[in-house]
C-alpha cells in the first residue's frame, strides 16, 4: 500500500477516535453540602404544639381506625396549603389475624425539580396496642401517641408552613410514613411498613443528599443522643447536626451514644440513603429512672408529657439547618 495512503488512513482513525472520546459524557460532579452563617426565621413552637393537639383530637391513629382516616384527611389538606406537590402512596398489607391494613404514606415536596434535595420524615400512625401499660385491661387498646407519632409530624407541619412563607433554593421532601408502629414486640418484619414500601416505590425525583427522621421528639425532659445506626448510615450528617445543636446551645442534645434503634431510617439506610434518626431513645422500654417518662407504648402517651421548649429546640435546629444549608458541586 502507498505510504501516503496508509498515513491518511491512520490519521483518519485517530481523528475518529478523538471525536468518539469527545462524545463521552463528562464525569458526574460530586455534590457536597455545608452550613453557612445566615439569618434564619424563628420556629413557631406554639404552632407545633397546636398541631400535636389537633392530631390527638382525632383519637388513636392506628391503621383502619376512624382516627386514622380523619388524620390522613387533615394532614393532606394541611400540607396542600404549603407544599408545591402533595400526594399519597396508598397500599395494603396483610396484618395479624387476617387483618387487611389500608396504609398511606403522605409525601409533600418543595421545589420538586431541583436536583439538590434533603428528606425530612416522621411516622403519623399510632400503635394499635399498649402492651407496656401497667394496667392489663389497657394492653389491647390503641395508644393516643402524643409523643410517639404526633410530635415529629407536628414539627414537620410547622416547618412546611415556614417553607411556604420563606422559600429556599433547593428541594425538600417531607414524608409522613404510615404503619411504623404496627408490629408486635420483637416482630421487626411488621414494623416500619410505610418506610419499607416507600423505599421500594420511591418517586424518581426524590434523590436526597441526606435525610433526617424525627421520632418521639416532644417530651419535656427529652434527651437526644447519637444513635448508632445513624452513625453508620451517615456519620457526617450526625456530626453536622450535633455540632449545630452545640452551637445553638440546645440542652436536649447530648454527645452520648444511645442504644441502636430499629426505626423508619433502617429500611432507607439499608438501601443507600444517608439518613439519621433524632429520637429520645431512653423512652424505649418504658424503664426510665424517671417514673413520668415511663409511658412508651402505654395509655399515658398524652399531651401532659409534651414540652413546648423541646419542640422549640428541635424545630430551631431544623430551621437553622434548612436555611443555612448550601450545596456545592465539585
Amino acid at each position: 500500500m502507498n505510504v501516503k495512503i496508509l498515513s491518511l488512513i491512520i490519521m483518519s482513525l485517530l481523528i475518529f477516535s478523538s471525536c468518539e472520546k469527545k462524545k463521552e459524557k463528562p464525569e458526574a460532579k460530586t455534590i457536597y453540602y455545608e452550613l453557612e452563617n445566615k439569618s434564619v426565621p424563628d420556629f413557631d413552637e406554639q404552632l407545633a404544639y397546636d398541631y400535636i393537639k389537633k392530631q390527638i383530637s382525632f383519637g388513636p391513629r392506628n391503621p383502619n381506625s376512624i382516627g386514622h382516616q380523619q388524620t390522613k384527611e387533615f394532614l393532606l389538606n394541611e400540607l396542600k396549603k404549603f407544599a408545591d406537590t402533595v400526594f399519597v402512596q396508598s397500599f395494603t398489607y396483610p396484618g395479624y389475624d387476617n387483618e387487611k391494613l389500608n396504609l398511606s404514606n403522605i409525601i409533600a415536596s418543595f421545589n420538586p425539580t431541583s436536583k439538590h434535595r434533603i428528606l425530612l420524615c416522621a411516622h403519623w400512625d399510632t400503635r394499635p396496642r399498649a402492651e407496656e401499660d401497667a394496667n392489663p385491661n389497657n394492653r389491647d387498646k390503641p395508644i393516643l401517641g402524643a409523643n410517639d407519632g404526633a410530635s415529629g409530624v407536628a414539627i414537620l407541619l410547622a416547618i412546611a408552613k415556614q417553607l411556604k412563607e420563606q422559600k429556599i433554593n433547593y428541594g425538600i421532601d417531607i414524608v409522613l410514613f404510615d404503619g411504623e408502629d404496627y408490629g408486635k414486640e420483637g416482630d421487626l418484619m411488621n414494623y416500619s411498613l410505610g418506610a419499607k414500601y416507600f423505599i421500594q416505590n420511591k418517586p424518581d425525583y426524590i434523590k436526597p443528599q441526606f435525610g433526617i427522621l424525627l421520632d418521639m421528639v416532644g417530651d419535656k425532659e427529652a434527651k437526644f443522643m447519637k444513635e448508632p445506626n445513624s452513625m453508620s448510615f451517615a456519620p457526617d450528617v450526625v456530626e453536622m447536626v450535633w455540632n449545630l445543636a452545640k452551637e445553638l446551645n440546645l440542652k436536649t442534645f447530648s454527645n452520648d451514644i444511645s442504644q441502636p434503634i430499629y426505626d423508619d431510617h433502617i429500611p432507607l439506610g439499608e438501601m443507600g440513603i444517608k439518613i439519621i434518626d433524632i429520637i429520645d431513645a431512653e423512652l424505649i422500654g418504658a424503664d426510665s429512672p424517671n417514673p413520668r417518662r415511663n409511658y412508651w407504648h402505654t395509655q399515658k402517651d398524652t399531651i401532659e408529657n409534651i414540652g413546648i421548649e423541646t419542640l422549640n429546640e428541635v424545630g430551631q435546629l431544623l430551621t437553622h439547618l434548612i436555611y443555612s444549608l448550601k450545596f456545592v458541586e465539585k
